[in-house]
């Protein structure tokens, strides 16, 4: 079995065949300290803190992870709170940063005897129609090489070879652009509050997120094709104060601007997931934006599911589970596109290509969400289901 990446899909992959007796190899493009120090999501759902459990991987989690069940709204008609965790089905988030999880993967697959390549690219995959698909990679020191097995994994990104291998026609491609960029900020700093904050302004979204007790993720609403570092630390600073009204709701903490980073609101999803021996997860098969923090929960959760699959075929010949894998994975991806695409349409301004502005209409229709989901205990219980669920 060949795995293609080791972000949180392969690494969880990786780990479930390997206690299964199914020997792999994860090929990964980067070098271990970059794949234990690539900032990306901190949020993880009760369901992908019950898969780590299960599976005796979450001791990183409980030690050092914070449990998060309140967001608060920010707008030009004051703030609301919403506890979350006690709507709902009561689920809260675990806030743990995505590369400390990735930390904890990697030593739990190298302790139990697993087989990882650093800095060793996948250019290809070959023969995926066939019982014997490879791999084509260049090693660390620019050697070519080629790896066989009876299936490959690709967990290895949407710009991974697993999706570049695709034939054409083979999948269907489904993509959508929200029109909305972030700058994305981590700072040297506490959190601000005790919440996840959502401020809508007329000059763009606002969002605060806590990672750590001295460090604080914040995003800007953004204009397309302005870099990343455009702005002063000063001026960006100055432009959260304003969107989160902290003239009217209290200081932000200021400090370092640590990383700086654009992101272009789109998603799209691959369909099938599956072409022969070639399986898709992760964001090779489906990239959410990151409104809802939905992607590195939906990664572990078809890890799981893929590995269930892989051992019975390849344990007992029972292939009905890779057969199913596709359409019991598309089932979670579309319910975690719709909702995220309800945030994106509550968060921000109506994309004209300024930033903030907007239509008159658009702001009308987001300001009565937001009265609803003020007031509304049936809109909160639906929102609180659908914010910690994958």
């Amino acid at each position: 079995m060949i795995v293609l990446g080791a972000g949180p899909a392969g690494l969880v992959l990786g780990i479930l065949l390997h206690a299964a007796g199914i020997d792999c190899v994860l090929l990964e493009r980067a070098s271990r300290t970059h794949v234990q120090t690539r900032a990306r999501a901190g949020f993880l759902a009760p369901d992908t803190g019950r898969i780590l459990d299960r599976h005796g991987l979450a001791d990183g989690l409980h030690r050092h992870g914070r449990r998060h069940g309140t967001c608060e709204f920010r707008t030009e008609d004051g703030r609301f709170r919403l506890d979350y965790g006690a709507l709902g089905q009561s689920g809260q988030h675990h806030v743990y940063p995505q590369q400390n999880l990735v930390t904890d993967l990697l030593t739990h697959y190298l302790d139990r005897g697993g087989r990882i390549r650093f800095q060793t690219e996948a250019l290809a995959v070959r023969d995926a129609d066939g019982t014997r698909p490879y791999v084509t990679t260049r090693e660390p020191d620019g050697r070519p090489t080629r790896w066989t097995a009876r299936y490959v994994a690709g967990c290895d990104g949407r710009h991974g070879a697993a999706r570049r291998s695709l034939p054409p026609g083979a999948v269907r491609r489904h993509h959508h652009d929200h029109g909305v960029t972030w700058l994305g900020l981590l700072a040297e700093a506490p959190p601000s509050l005790d919440a996840v904050g959502y401020a809508i302004h007329d000059r763009g979204f606002a969002g605060h997120m806590a990672r750590t007790a001295d460090v604080t993720r914040y995003y800007l609403q953004w204009q397309r094709g302005i870099p990343a570092d455009a702005w002063s630390e000063q001026r960006i600073w100055d432009e959260l104060d304003m969107r989160m009204r902290a003239a009217d709701h209290g200081p932000l903490h200021r400090g370092t601007l640590l990383e700086r980073g654009i992101f272009d609101l789109t998603c799209d999803v691959i369909e099938p997931l599956r072409h022969g021996s070639l399986f898709l997860a992760g964001d090779a098969a489906s990239l959410l934006a990151p409104a809802a923090a939905k992607g590195a929960n939906l990664a572990i959760l078809e890890a799981e599911i893929l590995a269930g699959a892989l051992t019975d075929a390849l344990t007992r010949g029972d292939t009905a589970g890779l057969d199913e894998y596709s359409d019991q994975c598309l089932a979670h991806i579309w319910r975690a596109q719709e909702f995220t695409g309800w945030m994106t349409r509550l968060l921000h301004t109506a994309s004209d290509g300024n930033q903030g502005g907007g239509s008159f209409f658009h702001a009308a229709l987001r300001r009565s969400r937001l009265a609803s989901l003020r007031t509304s205990r049936i809109h909160q219980e639906w929102f609180a289901e659908n914010y910690v669920g994958v």
